[in-house]
């Protein structure tokens, strides 16, 4: 099977503070868009932003070993490299990483993980499998 991309649209509060955050910060590519929404490439997958003005989310948490994880959350696999650049980017700009740790540690699924809430308050994930072909195994 070739590889499938994901599209996700999402509303957003302010369309400039985040194609800003994804294009500059993150450093994902600026797709088509107008002045009420934008497409992001992020990684190979699309999102669609479109600007909704205030609306209100209550991140519910859920459990994952010892650590407390949004539930409402989306996010993208990357390799290691990446993952590293990424993260060591956005801890030079001084931006809010939470919750940078390995799940599974010496076991199937083993991956390491990271959060930044976008200007919307979403929570994007980053992840990095130690073994890619992993990330479906149970």
């Amino acid at each position: 099977m070739k590889k499938a991309e994901f599209h996700l649209a999402l509303p957003c509060e302010d369309l400039e503070k985040t194609k800003n955050f994804y294009n500059y910060k993150l450093g994902a590519k600026l797709g088509r868009f107008t002045d009420g929404w934008a497409d992001i490439n992020l990684y190979g997958n699309q999102i669609t932003f479109t600007e909704a003005g205030d609306f209100n989310f209550n991140f519910k948490n859920y459990r994952l070993g010892d650590q407390v994880l949004p539930s409402f959350h989306f996010g993208v696999i990357i390799d290691v490299e990446t993952w590293g650049k990424l993260y060591s980017r956005l801890f030079s700009m001084d931006i809010d990483v939470t919750t940078e740790v390995t799940f599974f540690e010496n076991k199937v699924g083993e991956h390491l993980s990271f959060f930044v809430k976008d200007p919307n308050g979403y929570m994007v994930e980053f992840k990095s499998f130690k073994d890619h072909g992993e990330i479906f195994t149970a």
